[in-house]
């Protein structure tokens, strides 16, 4: 027999509308952006609330609208593990990158035996300048809340969203038992402002920008300082979903969000195929300084739920959305100096320093000028005015000069003739635009990466030589070229962080196994600029001895398939240059060694003579293991695209290789024609 229902008491009953009542004032003034209320009639609503609660606490409920200030600080954040991964969206910075997107969308859903009907139709909304989040919500009421961390596990920060009055406590009667609703959550521009303002005024620190605002508000471990801030939210999309299925659309999913309570962008669209991406992209572009909140570009989705699960998710991003960003903000400045910095691939890159300058929402003092062709074409010369501006609002850049403000005197900017590392020589070839150190073996500048190369599988195989044993060896000063690998001893390395005596001995174990090496594998360890596996296998076969290669003149080198003038012009560098012929001097006297030969082991294989170039991304195998299977079968795989190759395999996202072979006339095999080819060779 059923239990009867308790009869409420007045006072119990005045609770419950009350907050009903305040809810639904919440939802319009929130989300519809109507008030139905003054505020003074709201505030009332509020202070009847409170003092009935505090007349009858254990009436409380979490989703009391009282609440979003209850909870004391905390100690530290949890740990939340998303139920779906929150992946970010890849970017696009021009018209041809957008349409290179639109075309990939269109070519796959064809590829699927979908018919887009045309123009793919797209949900579009302005890209928020904020933090992105997870709020979850069990039978109505909101449970749980997140960062997104890494995409896979976030932070805990329910405490500090219950503080923020655009995200309801409790959804309209109409929600699912379970939903998790995905957004951003941002600081208006208003609000930014005055929060500033009063920071000011008290001598406290002021926020940079409205992200660092929204995203360290939410990373307060006392909700009341959260509570301060000026915070707002948008969502724009549902992760876990119980007791429902999903919709059809993004713009319906956008639809049922705001139907629950929860605000969206009130800017969004429905717009179809590029041209309309393009017209919503121009004209949010014209409101942006307009609107009350930051955005830096406009997101694209394929509006259609089960075409997004066709085109699934490549490594973080997914494949049916797209961020559009906008151009990156400019200021003026002035060129203090020019200096070099040698990065680990020994590529000198001229940079700016510059007087420091607040741009899109930090302060740049240092900018680069990417190279000497781009350093040239520019004009830039020490002492000139110029703009800067953050590239893809990360990376500080000088965009142009203004010659107008050139003053008397203003230097020219030169190469130098060696390395500012280790001194070794800068060697620039003709038709490049990078210089680089030629002291690949020996400058500092690129010791760790020429390790890293030195001791992979496809070169000399040193197991257990991983990046963090590389690290420390190089921080400790351990090792400064690959010869002194060689002369480890066991107690050394015991001491490394993660190394004990077995893990050492295993270490040596395996630098004395690779010292048996080919030469082929050799010449690939040295990391050479251009020379790859294949390249060092031709050089290998043609020459026979290193004695033989390194004396070799441009011509000799250039008789070598695949070796053109620019592989030659890298090859003589590198063997010029003292210190690496002292390094190899030495790896030799340490007990590196190979078989001289100059037969060709691929002459016999059904495509002895071949050379396919890979490109794009490959799904069905690695790179790596394409290449033994074309090696296996006695084809030459080659780096670069030219006038000698027979075949270039096209993976995802080709790059510059497949329009270069298409000019060529060189034939172009997918994924699925090169599998196809390659398992009838294997058979016959």
């Amino acid at each position: 027999m059923a239990s009867p229902k308790r009869k409420l008491s007045d006072e119990e009953a005045e609770i419950r509308a009350l907050r009903e009542t305040i809810e639904q004032h919440n939802y319009a003034y929130y989300v519809l952006d109507e008030p139905t209320v003054p505020d003074a009639e709201y505030d009332r609503l509020m202070r009847r609330l409170n003092q009935l609660e505090q007349r009858h606490p254990d009436l409380i409920t979490p989703d009391s609208p009282t609440q979003r200030v209850g909870a004391a600080p905390i100690a530290e954040f949890g740990e939340v593990i998303h139920t779906q991964p929150m992946l970010s969206l890849d970017n696009a910075f021009s018209e041809e990158e957008l349409r290179d997107f639109d075309r990939r969308v269109q070519e796959r859903l064809k590829s699927a035996n979908i018919d887009a009907g045309g123009a793919v139709e797209y949900a579009a909304e302005p890209k928020l300048d904020g933090t992105a989040v997870s709020v979850r919500y069990e039978n109505g009421v909101l449970s749980l809340a997140a960062t997104r961390g890494d995409g896979y596990t976030g932070e805990d920060i329910t405490h500090n969203i219950r503080t923020i009055k655009g995200v309801p406590l409790r959804l309209r009667s109409d929600a699912p038992p379970v939903v998790e609703a995905r957004g951003e959550v941002f600081m208006p521009k208003a609000g930014f402002e005055a929060y500033n303002e009063r920071a000011r005024q008290r001598g406290e620190k002021e926020f940079v920008n409205p992200r660092n605002a929204a995203a360290g508000s939410l990373r307060q471990l006392d909700p009341r300082l959260t509570a301060e801030r000026p915070l707002d939210v948008f969502f724009y999309s549902i992760g876990d979903l119980q007791g429902l299925d999903l919709p059809a659309t993004q713009s319906e999913t956008l639809a049922w969000l705001r139907a629950w309570g929860l605000k969206t962008c009130p800017q969004s669209e429905v717009v179809a195929g590029i041209l309309g991406c393009l017209a919503y992209y121009a004209s949010i572009g014209e409101q942006r300084n307009g609107l009350p909140y930051e955005i830096d570009g406009v997101v694209y989705k394929v509006n259609r739920l089960d075409w997004q699960a066709q085109l699934g998710f490549v490594s973080r991003a997914p494949r049916w959305a797209l961020a559009h960003k906008f151009p990156a903000q400019e200021e003026l400045t002035v060129v203090r100096a020019v200096e070099f910095q040698v990065g680990r691939t020994g590529a000198l890159t001229p940079v700016a320093r510059l007087e420091p300058v607040f741009v899109g929402g930090v302060t740049v003092s240092n900018a680069t000028l990417h190279n000497m062709d781009e350093l040239a074409r520019k004009d830039v010369r020490v002492g000139d005015t110029v703009f800067v501006r953050r590239a893809g609002d990360v990376i500080p850049e000088v965009v142009k000069i203004v010659p107008e403000r050139r003053k008397k005197g203003a230097r020219r900017v030169k190469l130098p003739n060696k390395c500012p590392v280790c001194g070794s020589d800068v060697v620039r070839p003709d038709g490049e635009a990078v210089a680089r150190c030629a002291g690949g073996l020996f400058c500092a500048a690129q010791r760790k990466e020429a390790l890293r190369h030195f001791a992979s599988r496809r070169a000399m195989d040193i197991e257990g030589l991983g990046t963090k044993v590389i690290d420390q060896l190089v921080e400790g000063d351990l090792v400064r070229n690959a010869s002194e690998l060689y002369q480890l001893e066991q107690a050394q390395l015991a001491k490394l962080e993660r190394m004990a005596e077995k893990s050492a001995a295993k270490l040596l174990a395996s630098l004395e196994r690779s010292k048996n090496t080919t030469l082929a594998r050799f010449l690939f360890a040295l990391g050479i600029r251009e020379v790859g596996e294949a390249t060092a296998g031709s050089l290998a076969n043609h020459f026979g001895s290193l004695d033989s290669l390194m004396g070799a003149t441009s011509e000799a080198l250039e008789e070598v398939p695949d070796v053109g003038p620019v592989v030659a012009a890298n090859l003589r560098a590198f063997f010029a240059e003292e210190h690496n012929r002292a390094v190899i001097k030495a790896l030799v006297a340490n007990g590196v060694n190979w078989p001289e030969t100059t037969s060709d082991p691929l002459a016999g294989g059904p495509l002895a003579g071949k050379t396919v170039v890979l490109t794009g991304t490959l799904t069905a195998m690695t790179r790596d293991e394409a290449k033994d299977r074309l090696a296996a079968l006695g084809a030459k795989v080659s780096g670069t695209v030219s006038r000698k190759t027979d075949f270039v395999v096209v993976g995802e996202k080709p790059g510059s290789k497949a329009v270069k072979a298409r000019e060529l006339g060189i034939d172009v095999l997918s994924e699925a024609d090169f599998l196809l080819w390659v398992s009838n060779l294997e058979l016959s």
